[in-house]
């Protein structure tokens, strides 16, 4: 079980610093935010939400192996800043971020799957409740962005078409 557990280790560190990333990549999504208010506000409570997830996560790795990566968080947090810099310099930029956070919310879905086998794996129940109750949270965000896509780039297409400011 000791490899077991080092991944379980390094996928929790991982977890962590993508949390820290999405931190980043929403909170310069929603300060850029002008024209589309319900886009707005769900990036804006999914943000407290992402912020309790890299807390929790937090305490998952202190509790179970010492600590979370600074280092990675740090390399994450990097990577979105450059993200939402690049975003700021298209016509279309709330389609292209919508489309990343969509994309991104995958990738976390995709990993606490991976967390929450692990953690069954290695009967750590307490710790697989907490990954599933994040993984409900991140189906949920992704659901809502696939529900609203359509809608978003419709509202997008009309300001663009009208000379409104269409990009944020």
């Amino acid at each position: 079980m000791t490899h077991a557990r080092d991944n379980f280790i390094a996928w929790l560190r991982n977890a962590h610093s993508m949390e820290e990333q999405a931190i980043t990549m929403l909170t310069a999504q929603a300060r850029r935010i002008e024209n589309y208010p319900d886009l707005k506000a769900k990036i804006l409570s999914h943000l407290e939400e992402t912020r309790a997830h890299a807390e929790t996560l937090k305490v998952l790795l202190d509790r179970f192996s010492g600590g979370a990566s600074t280092l990675k968080g740090m390399a994450a947090k990097l990577a979105a800043t450059a993200q939402g810099v690049g975003g700021m310099l298209t016509s279309d930029e709330v389609i292209k971020s919508t489309v990343a956070t969509y994309a991104f919310e995958h990738t976390e879905i995709a990993t606490y799957k991976v967390l929450i086998a692990a953690a069954d794996e290695l009967g750590e129940e307490e710790m697989k409740a907490e990954l599933e109750r994040i993984l409900a949270e991140e189906v949920a965000m992704s659901q809502w962005l696939e529900l609203h896509l359509d809608e978003i780039t419709r509202i997008f297409l009309m300001r663009d078409e009208r000379d409104l400011l269409a990009k944020r």
